[in-house]
């Protein structure tokens, strides 16, 4: 039992480019000749729980997510962040939070922090491979100073939320019961036209007029399309909630309608991805940034555990690839991959050297997920080095009868003692 330190993951995994080492050529890595880098679309969802997608037998129905991850590859031993801050900064780093300073909660929205400035993030990286980089959605990596803004941190265009959880068509945010702010932006001014728009639909229209204003034979594209949904407060339009009228559980129900409306909205922005002519050159990742949490709706079934804690309903991801240019479709793999190895992948797979990056923690996973490689080299992966955001001694107010309960939550080193096995030591 730890009650601190750093938590891990210790699992056999296929071939992986380490720091320092050169990239395979495009064309090895994808299934056939490429003439630009590929455009990267890359969708990441906020509490989706391990059961919340319809191929993991849910209650929940998500056939666009279900028929493109059936098309690619589903990334069954996939692992991220327990809370919104730590998985964001590990993706945009490509380092493990204990290496940025961003291990110990969120950023809130009256701190003054934000992702470190000395850190390459993947847009620079990217946007030095030629790709022009945009971001729609939640950011939720500081705001404090203006320097720490997306726009400032490698994309050239930003429209979204900068804080944690906004209302989903006033864009109120609130830091507490006594401060609360409007939060929408178009770059780094505030976005007050769009208050009264359902933001899954607005970002995804946002989206669709990116790829429509681009050319996709003159330069590849990058879009971090990073939805709030479905994290709270629980709201959707109510053609959403109407097929789950039969979920006994209210909450439930309007987390359902939620998914549903992010299905809805990755439809939309692959059917402009073949509208505009992206599609057969591009590589779509689906991505969440933690487990779900149980009271709000969510599920993590069959996996211990939720959003905040170290077990892996808090810590195990949905995710999955789908493109055209895959050698190898219709598969599961079981290759360790952790939120970090985005980073150097993308870059890889960009064209990009990820040694021109010191420090990063990430590894190039490409061909250990694509091309199925066995088990070979073993990784550790870092889970944290404090205590649960959930805390590990918790407390909390029984409010009917007035009595403090008390729970205890076990942090545990997770080691894997193979790709599909994953024991408690």
């Amino acid at each position: 039992q730890w009650s601190e330190g750093t938590v891990s993951l210790t699992v056999s995994v296929g071939p992986r480019s380490r720091p320092g080492t050169q990239i395979s050529p495009l064309n090895n890595m994808l299934g056939s000749a490429v003439p630009q880098p590929p455009h990267i679309i890359f969708i990441m969802t906020d509490d989706q729980g391990f059961n919340d997608i319809g191929y993991h037998s849910s209650d929940i129905r998500t056939p666009v997510l279900d028929k493109l991850a059936a098309d690619g590859v589903k990334l069954e031993n996939y692992y991220i962040q327990p809370i919104c801050t730590p998985s964001r900064s590990q993706l945009i780093t490509g380092r493990y939070q204990i290496h940025t300073g961003l291990q110990h909660s969120i950023i809130r929205p009256r701190q003054p922090s934000c992702l470190p400035f000395d850190q390459v993030t993947l847009p620079q990286r990217l946007q030095e491979l030629g790709y022009s980089t945009h971001m729609v959605g939640k950011w939720h990596l500081g705001f404090y100073k203006k320097e720490c803004l997306p726009t400032r941190r490698g994309f050239d265009s930003y429209f979204g939320s900068l804080t944690g959880s906004v209302n989903y068509y006033t864009y109120e945010s609130c830091d507490g019961p006594e401060l609360c702010g409007f939060d929408l932006h178009e770059g780094e001014s505030v976005a007050w036209g769009h208050r009264g728009k359902y933001s899954t639909h607005l970002y995804t229209q946002r989206v669709r007029r990116i790829l429509a204003s681009h050319d996709p034979h003159s330069q590849p594209l990058f879009i971090f399309l990073s939805f709030q949904a479905v994290h709270t407060p629980l709201q959707s339009p109510r053609e959403y909630i109407y097929p789950y009228r039969g979920l006994g559980n209210v909450a439930r129900r309007k987390y359902a309608a939620m998914v549903s409306a992010v299905d809805e909205a990755v439809r939309n922005v692959t059917y402009a991805l073949r509208k505009y002519g992206y599609y057969q050159n591009s590589v779509i990742i689906f991505t969440t940034d933690n487990g779900g949490q149980p009271v709000s709706g969510g599920s993590n079934w069959p996996l211990r555990g939720r959003k905040g804690t170290y077990w892996e309903g808090g810590v195990r991801g949905l995710g999955f690839i789908h493109s055209p240019l895959l050698r190898r479709k219709r598969r599961v793999s079981k290759a360790l991959v952790h939120i970090t190895d985005w980073y150097p992948t993308l870059v890889g797979l960009a064209g990009g050297n990820e040694s021109l990056t010191e420090g990063l923690d990430g590894y190039n996973v490409w061909e250990a997920i694509i091309l199925q490689f066995p088990p070979t080299v073993q990784k550790q992966c870092a889970v944290n080095g404090n205590k649960a955001h959930s805390d590990i001694y918790q407390s909390y107010e029984n409010k009917k009868n007035n009595n403090k309960c008390y729970c205890s939550q076990n942090i545990t080193l997770l080691k894997a003692s193979s790709v599909e096995t994953v024991e408690k030591v």
